[in-house]
């Protein structure tokens, strides 16, 4: 049986969360996301996350965009952002499809400017897929889930290697 966890929490090397059988803290590590996790204490098996993580420091943004074997769908955003409050029950659906296929983050332009700056983030709500530190696509503005859960799967596209045969 698997726990449903809540409370991630992002670090430079993983995601951590409290087992909710047990309470015991436990690091997902980014490199092995997509493989079962289980409790180090109890041994019940750690489900990923199924709403969006807040990236709360420059660091671990970078390391969750760069080392994640899952992809990473982000959220760039603002508090005083009208459409970014207007978008962000539709990216709490994706990350609740998107459960085990990807991972939704949501980095605070007006916390972290150095990521904004480096993304060269011009606009919010932008939306951006990441795998293993390469940016697939973005996509600006105010959407509903089905639309960012397309753009999500076109960008996710772009990193399936391409078939000799059927190319040409």
């Amino acid at each position: 049986m698997s726990a449903i966890l809540t409370g991630f929490e992002l670090d430079a090397r993983g995601l951590v969360c409290s087992c909710p059988r047990c309470g015991r803290r436990n690091r997902l590590v980014f490199e092995h996301l997509g493989r079962n996790f289980r409790c180090s204490e109890c041994r019940s098996e750690l489900v990923l996350p199924s709403s969006p993580i807040d990236a709360n420091g420059a660091a671990e943004f970078e390391a969750v965009v760069g080392k994640s074997a899952l992809p990473i769908v982000v959220d760039f955003w603002a508090p005083w952002c009208g459409p970014c409050k207007m978008i962000a029950p539709e990216v709490e659906k994706v990350a609740f499809t998107g459960q085990g296929r990807w991972l939704v983050v949501k980095a605070n332009t007006e916390q972290l400017p150095e990521i904004a700056a480096r993304f060269a983030i011009r606009g919010i709500p932008t939306l951006a897929v990441f795998h293993q530190g390469r940016e697939l696509g973005r996509q600006s503005g105010a959407m509903p889930a089905q639309s960012i859960e397309q753009f999500v799967q076109r960008a996710l596209q772009t990193m399936r290697p391409v078939d000799p045969v059927s190319s040409g």
